[in-house]
């Protein structure tokens, strides 16, 4: 079986991405230090694959320890790098925590690979900013980023195509992810935040299993159908099956560049209100929410535009807004009878 090196395997997306690795038929070598995931989740991943991934606890911002990590690999067909961090409000408080982390530990991987590495790597929607045409296309411009956070994924994507531009052998696709949710169908994993949960559906379900005070919907005055921001959700799995889709074509070398750019998202966009009534609808949970005022670092709304996915990845997202809420409503049942 080709190898995989995963960086953030166990964390959110990277999870769900080894267990579809896992039944593609590659085999997955975890790095990760554990700084926003638990390590149980390799425990959950091994029941719903039934083989536990090789792990390496490493900070991939240590240049010695990546050094001598990769050096002692040589059968690594590609790499997806999550490994980051990726709270908006949080970025916008504590910006060089941002800058060293999701800097430091890209560079640090490609300097290792000596430029000659197939590279999956985890970028965000959050480069377009505001887009001024919806949906978004991966032509569109990328704007003055609204956090920190958002500036480090604009950042990352020029590093990698600036070197790409000088490095032939490295081969990269770069996926802008739009807002992903939801969990795995087994409830065996799916997002599991540290301490208040920046993102909104982590924050739903912990509302409505108690955890949680009344939501906060930040705005709702924006110009958007009932005046609360839209994003584009996407279900954790169908963008999971998406790195998946960009590794086989790196490894066919279908690739038209050695530098690609992908939107992954459902191309189409719901409002923050919208997602609490999908809640509601899809689990029968009622909830309680009250309006706050804007959110620092937000954006008004935006979704993507998926037809170059769809075309030249082969890949397209399947799962619902009524399957994401319920999905990630059965993880956090879980949770609650089977604490971390």
């Amino acid at each position: 079986m080709s190898k995989i090196l995963v960086t953030g395997g166990t964390g959110f997306i990277g999870s769900h991405t080894v267990v579809e690795l896992h039944n593609a038929g590659y085999e997955v070598i975890i790095v990760d230090n554990l700084s926003n995931s638990n390590p149980k989740i390799l425990k959950q991943i091994e029941s719903i694959i039934g083989i536990q991934p090789e792990f390496v606890a490493l900070d991939l911002c240590d240049e010695i320890k990546v050094k001598e990590f990769v050096a002692a690999q040589t059968d690594i067909l590609g790499v997806i790098h999550f490994a980051a961090f990726k709270a908006v409000g949080e970025s916008v408080q504590q910006p060089l925590k941002y800058y060293r982390n999701n800097f430091y530990s890209l560079i640090n991987l490609i300097n290792e690979f000596n430029s000659s590495v197939k590279l999956v790597f985890s970028s965000s929607c959050t480069v377009y900013g505001q887009p001024d045409v919806l949906p978004v296309t991966e032509d569109a411009p990328t704007k003055k980023a609204e956090s920190p956070y958002g500036n480090t994924k604009q950042i990352a994507e020029e590093i990698l195509q600036e070197t790409c531009a000088v490095s032939p052998d490295l081969k990269v696709i770069s996926l802008r992810y739009f807002n992903p949710v939801g969990a795995h169908h087994t409830a065996l994993i799916g997002e599991l935040p540290i301490g208040v949960p920046q993102n909104l559906v982590p924050f739903i379900t912990q509302s409505a299993i108690g955890k949680r005070g009344p939501i906060t919907v930040y705005g709702n005055d924006y110009n958007t159908p009932d005046g609360s921001a839209v994003r584009d959700y996407i279900h954790v799995v169908d963008l999971a099956k998406a790195h998946v889709a960009a590794i086989k074509r790196l490894e066919n070398d279908e690739a038209e560049s050695n530098y690609e750019v992908f939107n992954l998202g459902t191309g189409t966009g719901s409002t923050v209100l919208q997602v609490i009534d999908a809640f509601e609808q899809s689990t029968g949970q009622k909830l309680n929410y009250t309006i706050g005022p804007r959110r620092d670092g937000d954006i008004e709304q935006v979704w993507g535009d998926v037809t170059k996915s769809a075309r030249d990845l082969g890949w397209k997202a399947e799962l619902g807004i009524s399957e994401m809420m319920s999905s990630a409503w059965n993880w956090e049942k879980y949770l609650k009878d089977n604490p971390f």
